[in-house]
């Protein structure tokens, strides 16, 4: 592993945060902790810690020597110095002589003694860093490191590889009673440069920035060169017939596992993976073994769980096969979760709640791997932390065989409130875990209908003709955005599982995109008619097919809402070419209705008008308020409640349309109040 410190690079982190009245020594614990959080071999999405002793002012103005602590989950890849919260020394190492400390005493008595008491949590590992006498200490979960850990023997695999150099330390979860034995293992031998702790990561000390860091970044080369010697072979392949010879698409098989999951749990995004390393992995002939062994570290069991969900290798042409075999390993898996927990709760006597059973990963032989999660963000993170417990089961693998920790150990980690404090409050949004689609999406009604849905915790794909156009409203939300021209079917197509094999599946389509022809229907040429029949009557066609072929694959039922236009109930003079396909649009949003209810597909229409969007531009404001001798606010605001209406307020109303699961062939109205347009 590349060592990344550069001296010019340090005294440029002492001088910036020198102007921010931090310290040398916090500014440069900020420059290693950025070095080691942003190398994912080290450590990932909130994982390892940092700490440095040093001399802080109190409040009463007084020096103090405190710990500077990394704050339980922050991203050590971009951490400030606010995100090492300062602890009064003394206090903490006077615990060291407590026999016994519960979780929330200890936790207690961290915060009691912050300096700032609006800081983030302390670290769950602080005692063990203010135990150690050293200035500056490193913590990682370092891949190369568990790969000899984790093993049967991987006491003794470590012993021959670092030596008399490392103290090494028996597994035992992180708080009180760990801090305890890791300076019991210092205090028997002080000339160790840092501690192994078997099963879960590597602790190195130093009297500076630099030292602390170096020696964690040489104890990881040393266990690197260790596993490029063992076997180059690592994942036999499975033999046929056990691998089907044709393999069915990412776009087929996410539907099908994603609607399976929501039936037993929480509607879920998921993230797809397929590297070579991946499908090396899914396809080994040993997977049912190795494959269901474990976290790498006990830190990764929040974000996905004790173990990955197994599924049967989809065959292209068999999904039905695949949808029933993989019913049966879910309902297993699901089985099998529920026994665990009781069998757990008897053993340690507890009141927890159960939670969810389902799988956050799930492994595809002959395909890849799925991330599960209650956003996007939260779905690639279970697959990064997948990817990286394959990479320490491939280091294992190659020395020896893969082992994690013990069951009841990983329950301990799965349900323990300090780690799962990690995850935050857990607020979910209204629509956290469903996937939105949404046509037109570049400008004006369909920005703020990605932005609506967005706010609702939904993962949003934002498509548009404009792919730059669509790639910048996609930025603002984090969500995706695709060049798609609605009027080409196999665009449309391509767009819709693009859509799947980024999040997994699709629940709600806003088909928005339209256009305005206008023209005397008698005298309005054919091609004109024709134009706008292809976008603003057949393009919500192929937008609402493609959408209804995801969600029968889910089989969990979905949403089609439709931009409808007030031109569909009620046809202005010239406005023929644009209404006509509107009212056809209307009439093919409550066919799917009919069509489709018993599904559980939904299908539903916002009847707009006079929104400032790409259909109604400033200057044609301009023209109809001028042909009608009223001022531009005047012809917006021309309604029963004499007031505008925005792009937001019709975004809003999709979204109250997905949130009425009772609801469906219905329009709803936003105008402002116009009675001509009032459906009778």
């Amino acid at each position: 592993m590349k060592n990344l410190w550069f001296d010019r690079e340090a005294r440029s982190f002492a001088r910036r945060y020198a102007k921010q009245r931090v310290n040398r020594d916090r500014a440069l614990r900020v420059y290693t902790s950025r070095l080691l959080g942003g190398e994912p071999a080290l450590v990932l999405h909130g994982g390892g810690n940092t700490s440095v002793k040093t001399i802080m002012k109190d409040h009463m103005g007084q020096d103090t020597e405190v710990l500077c602590v990394k704050g339980s989950g922050r991203d050590m890849a971009a951490i400030e110095p606010e995100g090492l919260p300062a602890v009064r020394l003394g206090p903490l190492r006077e615990m060291a002589g407590l026999k016994r400390l519960s979780d929330a005493d200890m936790v207690n008595a961290q915060r009691v003694n912050m300096l700032d008491s609006t800081a983030p949590n302390p670290s769950v590992e602080t005692l063990l860093h203010a135990f150690l006498p050293h200035k500056f200490i490193d913590h990682t979960h370092a891949n190369a490191v568990l790969s000899l850990t984790n093993q049967k023997d991987g006491e003794k695999l470590c012993r021959r590889v670092f030596g008399k150099r490392m103290g090494l330390v028996p597994y035992i979860m992180p708080g009180f009673d760990l801090s305890r034995k890791a300076l019991e293992v210092y205090e028997a031998d002080p000339s160790v440069e840092g501690l192994i702790v078997l099963k879960h990561g590597i602790f190195t000390f130093g009297d500076t920035a630099k030292q602390a860091y170096s020696r964690m970044i040489g104890m990881v080369t040393l266990a690197e060169r260790r596993l490029k010697k063992g076997r180059k072979k690592v994942f036999a392949a499975g033999k046929p017939p056990k691998r089907p010879k044709r393999i069915a698409p990412v776009h087929d098989v996410a539907p099908v596992l994603r609607g399976l999951v929501a039936a037993v749990g929480p509607r879920l995004v998921m993230d797809f993976r397929a590297a070579p390393h991946v499908r090396d992995f899914v396809n080994g002939r040993d997977l049912g073994r190795y494959g269901r062994q474990g976290t790498a570290t006990p830190d990764h069991v929040i974000r996905t769980g004790a173990h990955p969900l197994i599924a049967p290798a989809p065959e292209m042409g068999g999904l039905d096969a695949f949808r029933k075999g993989t019913q049966r390993a879910l309902a297993r898996f699901v089985s099998d979760s529920h026994a665990n927990f009781k069998r757990h709760k008897r053993r340690r006597k507890t009141r927890k709640t159960e939670i969810d059973p389902v799988a956050r990963v799930i492994l595809v032989p002959g395909l890849g791997l799925f991330g599960l999660g209650e956003s996007a963000p939260d779905a690639a993170i279970a697959a990064d932390i997948a990817e990286t417990t394959i990479a320490v089961i491939a280091g294992a693998e190659a020395v020896g065989a893969y082992e994690s920790i013990p069951a009841a150990d990983m329950f301990d980690a799965e349900y323990w409130p300090l780690e799962r404090a990690k995850l935050g409050d857990g607020g979910r949004g209204t629509l956290s875990g469903h996937v939105v689609a949404v046509t037109g999406a570049a400008g004006g009604i369909g920005a703020a209908t990605v932005r609506a849905f967005a706010a609702e915790g939904a993962a949003v794909a934002v498509l548009d003709r404009d792919v730059r156009a669509a790639r910048a409203v996609a930025a603002e939300i984090g969500g995706l955005g695709i060049g798609c021209d609605v009027t080409d079917g196999r665009a449309v197509r391509r767009a819709f599982d693009r859509v799947v094999k980024a999040y997994g599946g699709i629940d709600i389509v806003v088909s928005n995109a339209g256009g305005a022809w206008q023209g005397t229907i008698g005298e309005v040429s054919d091609k004109i008619l024709r134009d706008s029949f292809e976008l603003n009557f057949f393009a919500h066609q192929a937008v609402a097919k493609n959408a209804v072929r995801i969600m029968e694959a889910q089989g969990a039922g979905g949403c089609l809402l439709f931009n409808a236009s007030k031109q569909a109930v009620n046809p202005g003079r010239d406005f023929g070419p644009y209404g006509l396909p509107k009212a056809a649009a209307l009439a093919l949003m409550r066919q799917y209705a009919l069509d489709y209810g018993d599904q559980g597909i939904r299908s539903n229409a916002v009847n707009a008008d006079r929104i400032r969007s790409g259909l109604l531009t400033g200057d044609m404001v301009k023209a109809r308020a001028r042909a009608r001798g009223v001022s531009q606010a005047e012809y917006m605001s021309g309604n029963l409640l004499r007031q505008e209406v925005t792009a937001e307020d019709v975004a809003r109303a999709f979204v109250d349309l997905a949130l009425s699961p009772k609801t469906t062939a219905a329009v709803l109205t936003v105008d402002g109040g116009n009675i001509a347009a009032a459906l009778r």
